[in-house]
């Protein structure tokens, strides 16, 4: 049986000299393999203290990465001690209310250059 973990336990593992990993539900020891990663070790410890899962998969690792990743496994997280995830919520954004000064620009932006130009072909008659 794996042997089952906090995610407590698991935040406490998050530097050079101990790096643990979740993925998937469960947890990997990683910290033999940062100098062995071909992205870096800073791309496995930013991984740390979260469900680094959606990171995982988002770089299509390879199916002999995913055969290595056996060695590292130390257990599974207990999935009652992960935190909801929090959702975001975009603030919200108050209907804008058309100012009058904004009527008077629209009519300025169509109403001036065809003044201007009125006025041009006004002056090539003219002359």
């Amino acid at each position: 049986m794996a042997k089952l973990l906090s995610f407590a336990e698991l935040n406490k593992h998050n530097s050079r000299t101990d790096c643990w990993l979740l993925i998937d539900g469960k947890i990997y020891d990683m910290t033999p393999f940062l100098e062995e990663h071909p992205g870096g070790d800073e791309v496995l410890l930013a991984a740390t203290e979260k469900d680094a899962t959606d990171d995982f998969d988002d770089v299509g690792h390879s199916d002999d990465a995913r055969e290595l990743m056996k060695n590292y496994c130390i257990g599974e997280v207990d999935q009652s001690t992960i935190p909801a995830r929090k959702k975001y919520n975009p603030p919200a954004i108050a209907a804008k209310k058309p100012r009058h000064n904004e009527s008077v620009i629209k009519l300025l932006q169509l109403g001036l250059p065809l003044l201007i130009l009125v006025f041009a072909f006004g002056l090539r008659y003219l002359f």
